[in-house]
């Protein structure tokens, strides 16, 4: 079971930065350590048990990057072009034999190359004459169009490491290796609750104060492309004593608990009490933008993350407390968001030292530079918000305005999760 530290933080204290609600998260979070091996076909997007070592050259015989006639180096035409008898021919996948002196060997991409040959001329730069001989003309210097045994990766070379998480491309290379299966850490187990006496679920009736619960699909959405197991748990009502035992029934099942909603200062915010009766909280007043209440704590050894109600607020602090809360139970290496660099289109003023993320779109303007516009709207409760833009700007702490023309950083949704 995943473990977090207990030290707590006073309730109400000073707002942490994002990079130290961070740094508190992975220094205090400690890795679920079971794994299980998996096919290839079902080891996308897991993260890696064990370092893989390369258990074959890549590729493991020499040969051709292009279709045309090997020969050895030591006969390539200097200063005009040469005729060669043709002494053979090698295919993909077949074997091959040992290249005749003065002659070249018809090949086609991926054949192994035949002893005594070490250089391809490419069938479009050659011509054959009426007595079948290929023609072949001067220049092409030693090496080239030829793939040698291990050019991409060596025998023994540390290729995938353990806490990546694996990607397609990461599938490939595995498969090319011979490998069928992958030892992986086992999904996290994520319980989900929201909130309130104001939500109804979707398929429920809805009083007419009430609001459909939006932000415990989007969560749980969300946990699922980071690869947990999710357990809709459904809605939380606002009474302390349950709150309390259906947290801590859900602690002693799961690696993580996940709330929305209820986590403010207010009379009807009981979250606080819930989390407080069934174990201990640290409650972060982070200085962010949509989001600063959010609280964290620790029931029966299984992390809680409580995060705003609002579902913006709740999307951008997911992505700066759930996500590396995740990585880091999973052992995953640290993956910092990195924002790429866009023209501003719009003017914008905030407070210096808090973080500010601001919904945007992207175009691309007569010059070819890509440019942020701003949402016309705002409000951390505008669902449209997330749904017609591309991702968001990041503002840092030390920014106090932002005018037309300024490069901000942009993270788009593709590459927060």
């Amino acid at each position: 079971m995943a473990q977090l530290s207990d030290d707590c933080f006073a309730f109400g204290g000073p707002m942490l930065s994002v990079d130290g609600a961070v740094g508190i998260i992975a220094s205090r979070v400690k890795a679920v350590g079971e794994t299980e091996a998996v096919s290839l076909i079902e080891a996308d997007g897991r993260i890696l048990a064990r370092d893989i070592s390369a258990p074959l050259s890549l590729p493991p015989f020499t040969n051709s990057a292009v279709d045309g006639y090997a020969v050895g180096s030591r006969e390539l035409p200097r200063d005009r072009e040469r005729a060669f008898p043709v002494g053979g021919r090698v295919q993909a996948g077949a074997s091959a034999k040992a290249g005749l002196p003065g002659h070249a060997v018809r090949i086609f991409t991926g054949a192994p190359m035949p002893d005594g040959t070490d250089t391809v001329f490419m069938q479009e730069d050659v011509r054959v004459d009426d007595a079948g001989r290929v023609i072949l003309p001067p220049g092409l210097k030693a090496g080239a169009n030829v793939r040698p045994a291990g050019e991409d990766i060596p025998l023994g070379h540390l290729a995938l490491t353990s806490g990546q998480r694996l990607r397609p491309q990461d599938v490939a290379l595995a498969a090319a290796f011979g490998l069928t299966r992958l030892d992986v850490v086992r999904r996290l187990r994520v319980a989900v609750f929201s909130t309130g006496d104001e939500l109804a679920s979707p398929g429920t009736t809805r009083m007419a104060a009430q609001l459909f619960d939006s932000n415990r699909f989007m969560l749980m959405a969300m946990l699922r492309r980071l690869g947990c197991e999710v357990s809709d748990l459904g809605i939380l009502r606002d009474e302390p004593v349950s709150l309390a035992g259906a947290l801590k029934e859900a602690a002693g099942r799961h690696d993580l608990i996940l709330t929305t909603g209820g986590v403010s200062t207010g009379e009807e915010d009981h979250v606080k009490a819930g989390v407080e009766s069934a174990g201990s909280l640290v409650l972060w007043r982070m200085a962010i933008k949509p989001g600063r209440p959010v609280a964290m704590g620790i029931i029966d050894g299984t992390p809680f993350i409580g995060l705003p109600g609002n579902p913006v607020a709740s999307f951008v602090t997911f992505v700066h407390v759930v996500r590396p809360t995740v990585l880091a139970l999973s052992g995953a290496k640290p993956a910092p968001l990195i924002p790429m660099p866009v023209r501003a289109t719009f003017k914008y003023k905030k407070k210096s030292g808090r973080r500010e993320y601001v919904r945007v779109t992207l175009r691309r303007a007569a010059d070819a530079a890509l440019e942020a516009i701003k949402f016309p709207r705002e409000g951390a409760g505008l669902l449209s918000s997330l749904v017609e833009t591309d991702g968001l700007v990041e503002l840092g702490e030390s920014i106090v305005k932002v005018e037309p023309g300024d490069s901000v950083g942009f993270l788009g949704y593709a590459s927060l999760l």
